[in-house]
């Protein structure tokens, strides 16, 4: 009876939370209908705290991969009285016959504040520089907290006149048939204390022939929660005046909730995003499109599989990464970064599949949490067929990677070297294959390729004391007394000739420069951080690579 009693009590407990998970999940399915507006702010936010500002060739480069994107609406410039950038980038945007139908710019609603009032007569240097240019789809930027204005000399009302008399300009001296969101800066600041003045301010603009509304998160602090209800009553308002333009959220990094609050913020009321495709930005950067896109698709979402070129966002995430910061992106960036794509435990591809939906092979990673078919399948794909690559070798370089965490060696199998030298210590041969591969793998730093450079200067010399100079190789006692000799003691021990036998890979007497540098960037690839001088990257290559897998092969041939 207890036992019946136990499980029905198990089985009751598992029936609530299926309730419960099941309600819970139930906002999500708005993100599954959800027809985003995309307003891409890659061009200006990318830039925007960068230690090396975006030139004009990398704007265009932004520009192009975007446009790749498929998105049909960008924020190209902001304008302030200095001659930037921007500035020089429309003007070449107008050269070249852009359309200008989807091409967007920010404005401030006045030109100057003077003791928290703001001056309402003088036209704003972004409309002037906007008709200069002959852009006219502005977005004004406003502030309705009361740290930029005094409200009780410059009024709600007054603030709406002066919005309405910039909206009238707009399409009076820029076009009819402009576009206009108005974004609210600080609602952060404003919704604590004076939500009544937002949404006092957002009825009245609903009355206006407006495309959109906008907010953003600037500083990275609010819960994912309080932005989606600023989303929610700001809706409330635009649905009681049937005002069907957009809303729009744009979201800082801080804490870690950037990508959660641009979601919930789209549960809750908003329908569209303003964002740079990448994470680089003010701060610590903002909420990435291609990270709320592929979450809707995530949810099945199909609508944005048809409106957006979908499986280009990762390369051109990539892309716009290293034109902003020179660099690829960090490798645990969500969906862009060179991890987001990893095998991992199996082989097997997970429900949503990153690499399969980009069209791209998914990295293999190899560490000791790797199935032995993992291993064997990264060592065929790197190096081809081979009969040694089996699952009994690739058990083995599995226990060799134990064996070196005990022994305190903190060593990565990843790379081609590493993985390569990883199979020579287990056991396995350094085939020609292998070495070519390697040879062929540029050594991707400037310090190592300058060390691998003085290497190579005294192998040359050593070189030139053998009967044949030039062929990449040396003979066995060139090798030992330009290299070998500080770790073996004797040229003529027996040792020592069979260690130079096991670097020896296609069995010809000597050692090819290909050989050696399997080791040499092997050390550089594990040991960056110790290896300061050439001779600190031989100590490293003979140490802890060349010897063990010379004792290994000795082993084996005893």
């Amino acid at each position: 009876m207890a036992r019946e009693a136990c499980n029905e009590e198990f089985q009751n407990l598992a029936k609530a939370y299926e309730q419960d998970v099941t309600e819970s999940l139930k906002k999500y399915e708005v993100l599954k209908d959800l027809d985003l507006f995309v307003l891409d702010n890659s061009i200006r936010e990318s830039t925007v705290g960068q230690l090396r500002g975006h030139t004009i060739e990398n704007k265009w480069k932004v520009y192009d991969e975007v446009k790749k994107c498929g998105f049909k609406h960008t924020i190209v410039a902001s304008f302030n009285h200095s001659t930037r950038v921007d500035d020089v980038f429309i003007k070449q945007l107008a050269d070249r016959g852009e359309d200008r139908a989807g091409l967007w710019a920010f404005s401030e609603i006045t030109e100057a504040i003077k003791k928290k009032v703001p001056d309402t007569e003088s036209i704003p240097v972004g409309l002037r520089k906007m008709k200069e240019a002959g852009l006219y789809n502005v977005i004004f930027e406003i502030d309705l907290g009361d740290s930029t204005y005094d409200f009780d000399r410059f009024t709600t009302k007054e603030m709406c006149a002066l919005l309405k008399k910039w909206v009238d300009w707009v399409f009076e001296n820029l076009s009819t048939e402009a576009k206009v969101f108005v974004s609210f800066r600080d609602l952060p600041d404003a919704m604590p204390t004076d939500s009544e003045r937002v949404f006092e301010v957002t009825d009245f603009l609903c009355k206006l022939p407006l495309f959109g509304l906008m907010f953003e998160e600037p500083r990275g602090q609010s819960l994912p929660e309080e932005c989606g209800t600023w989303a929610k009553h700001i809706r409330k308002v635009m649905d009681a005046n049937n005002f069907n333009g957009h809303l729009l959220v744009h979201v800082h990094e801080k804490f870690g909730y950037c990508d959660v609050v641009a979601l919930q913020v789209l549960m809750d009321g908003a329908n569209g995003i303003w964002a740079s495709v990448i994470k680089e930005g003010a701060a610590m950067g903002n909420a990435p499109s291609i990270v709320t896109i592929l979450n809707l698709i995530r949810m099945g979402n199909k609508r944005v599989l048809k409106k957006f070129n979908c499986t280009y966002l990762r390369k051109a995430a990539i892309n716009m990464t290293r034109i902003t910061t020179g660099v690829d992106p960090h490798i645990k960036q969500p969906v862009y970064g060179a991890r987001a794509l990893d095998f991992v435990f199996d082989l097997n591809p997970e429900e949503f599949d990153f690499a399969d939906f980009f069209e791209v092979q998914a990295p293999i990673r190899i560490t000791t949490l790797s199935s032995a078919e993992m291993v064997q399948t990264k060592l065929v794909n790197y190096f081809g067929e081979n009969e040694d690559f089996t699952i009994e070798r690739a058990n083995l370089m599995k226990e060799v990677m134990l064996e070196d965490l005990r022994a305190n060696r903190k060593e990565e199998y990843m790379s081609k070297c590493g993985l390569a030298v990883l199979f020579d210590r287990s056991g396995g041969k350094l085939t020609d294959e292998i070495r070519d591969e390697i040879a062929n793998d540029p050594m991707k730093t400037p310090h190592g390729q300058n060390l691998l450079k003085e290497i190579r200067e005294r192998w040359d010399e050593w070189d030139l004391k053998d009967k044949v100079q030039g062929d990449n190789l040396l003979d066995y006692d060139s090798f030992y007394n330009g290299f070998m000799a500080p770790y073996f003691a004797c040229y003529r021990c027996n040792d020592t000739k069979k260690a130079l036998q096991a670097l020896d890979m296609d069995i010809d007497n000597s050692v090819d420069w290909s050989e050696f540098c399997v080791f040499l960037k092997w050390a550089m690839k594990q040991y960056p951080k110790t290896i300061h001088t050439a001779d600190d990257l031989l100590e490293v290559a003979f140490r802890k690579g060349l010897i063990p897998c010379m004792r290994d092969e000795m082993l084996v041939k005893k």
